[in-house]
């Protein structure tokens, strides 16, 4: 598994999407931006967790 993404830049990337309006669905995020994806669940225990710590830091 390629991880190009440390957990800093996961949860940068995820508030970026959210300022901007895109959709953090899982499903779109897989399809949109599938290396995003695969970090965060390298870092975290599932997509959710990314986002509660996108929501935290």
């Amino acid at each position: 598994m390629d991880i190009t993404l440390d957990a800093d830049q996961v949860i940068n990337r995820i508030r970026e999407l959210q300022r901007n309006g895109v959709s953090i669905s899982k499903k779109q995020v897989k399809q949109s931006d599938p290396q995003l994806m695969r970090s965060a669940l390298f870092y975290f225990p599932s997509w959710e967790h990314a986002l509660k710590n996108a929501e935290n830091i």
